[in-house]
Formats: C-alpha cells, sequence, structure tokens
C-alpha cells in the first residue's frame, strides 16, 4: 500500500476556495481505481492550513491518478491561492496486525 499525506497553506482570502477546490479533487479521487481512502482534514493548529491523507492500492495506481488531467488541474488551480508552497510525501507501508 502507498501512502500519501500533504498539506497546502490557504491565504485567509482564498480559504474557502481552496476547502471547495480540495474536496471536488478527493471526492472526485475516491472513484479512482486502486484509491482506498483519500481525505482532506483542516489543521486544528492552523485553520489556514489543509492536510490531505491517502492510502492506494499500489505504485501503479498512485502514479495512474498523477496521471489523471483532473489531478494536474488541481494542482495548478491552487498554486495562486496558497501562502506557500505545497507539501506532498510518499511512503511504502505495510499494514501491521491490529493492537
Amino acid at each position: 500500500m502507498i501512502l500519501v499525506t500533504g498539506s497546502v497553506m490557504a491565504r485567509q482570502d482564498s480559504f474557502d476556495e481552496v476547502r471547495r477546490l480540495s474536496l471536488e479533487h478527493v471526492h472526485r479521487s475516491r472513484k479512482e481505481p486502486g484509491c482506498i481512502s483519500h481525505a482532506v482534514h483542516v489543521d486544528c493548529e492552523n485553520a489556514l492550513r489543509l492536510v490531505f491523507i491517502e492510502q492506494w492500492a499500489d505504485r501503479a495506481a498512485l502514479l495512474a491518478h498523477f496521471a489523471v488531467p483532473a489531478s494536474r488541474d488541481f494542482v495548478r488551480a491552487l498554486q495562486p491561492l496558497a501562502a506557500s508552497a505545497s507539501t506532498i510525501e510518499l511512503y511504502d507501508a505495510t499494514r501491521l496486525e491490529k493492537l
């Protein structure tokens, strides 16, 4: 499984649009093959920061997601609305037994 974390810091005047675009992206992404989960959350310590947490079945599914034109359009749409550069981190994860 591939785990993706990322974040975007919105400007005060662009937060509503960043949130709208982010939710649209999440809802669309959930329908893609290989998407296990895809969510966006508001940071409790900084209400202008949105945090993404995604799980993908494998690297091929994630690469297919990145290749979807709407995914690239989402990233381009966020750039002028962000207060700083967005972050993204990819992890190759193995599920451990439940504690």
